[in-house]
This record gives C-alpha cells, sequence and structure tokens, in this order.
C-alpha cells in the first residue's frame, strides 16, 4: 500500500469540508476521523492539522504572527502592527499570538513563518556586544 503524506491527507481534508455545512459537514468529519483510525494515523494528527491550518490561512490570504514582548500589546500598537504586516505580506487577516516574554527587556520580536524580527533591546545590546568584540 502506498503511503500517503500529512500533506496530503490535509489538502485532501480542506477539498472534502470547504463547501460543506451541517449533517454533511458531520458526515464527512466522520469519515476523516474512520479513515484515520483505519490507517492508524492519530499520532500524525498534529502534523496534519498544522498543514491543514496553513493551506486555509493561504486560501484566506492570513498570515499567522507570532509577537513576544515584555508586557501585552497596547491596542494602538497592535493597530498599527497589523496595518504594517498587511502592507508588507499582502494579507487579507493577521492572526496573533502573544507572548508575554519579560527578557526582551524591552521592545518586541515577531516571526511570521520562517522569518524572525527582532526589535527587542536584548537583540540591540547582543550585536552591539558582537560589535565591540
Amino acid at each position: 500500500m502506498a503511503k500517503i503524506s500529512n500533506q496530503d491527507i490535509a489538502k485532501s481534508i480542506y477539498r472534502t469540508l470547504k463547501d460543506k455545512t451541517g449533517s454533511a459537514y458531520s458526515l464527512a468529519l466522520k469519515n476523516i476521523v474512520n479513515f484515520l483510525a483505519r490507517r492508524r494515523l492519530f499520532s500524525q494528527a498534529p502534523d496534519i492539522l498544522k498543514k491543514l491550518e496553513k493551506i486555509i490561512d493561504e486560501e484566506n490570504n492570513a498570515i499567522r504572527v507570532k509577537i513576544s514582548s515584555v508586557k501585552p500589546l497596547g491596542t494602538h500598537l497592535k493597530h498599527d502592527l497589523i496595518k504594517a504586516l498587511e502592507r508588507r505580506y499582502q494579507a487579507k487577516e493577521i492572526i496573533f499570538t502573544e507572548n508575554i516574554d519579560e527578557k526582551l527587556i524591552s521592545g518586541l520580536k515577531f516571526e511570521v513563518g520562517d522569518e524572525i524580527v527582532d526589535l527587542s533591546i536584548k537583540n540591540k545590546i547582543k550585536k552591539l556586544a558582537e560589535h565591540l568584540q
């Protein structure tokens, strides 16, 4: 039996559920769970769901941003950051995950996909120390 990749499973789940609602959606979901059980793929569920989330985000032109800062972001700063990220990544929706990290001293650090932008004082001190050595 040929091995099916988690990416292919995620694509199939997306296509299967995309236009379904109500009882058709419930039945499709039940069939997906049965498929995963028959193939003993429940251990792969976190990876499949991560890939499915990425497919849905791409379809909806959304990006996920992990933000680390010393304290919670204010409404004004968050609004400005959303506008800047929408322009930079040409996204319709920005989905934030905020993390409080007191080690940053001040400023913030954010991750979008594989890109990391570190605007923290801790990072600036580190770079200054490297430059002075």
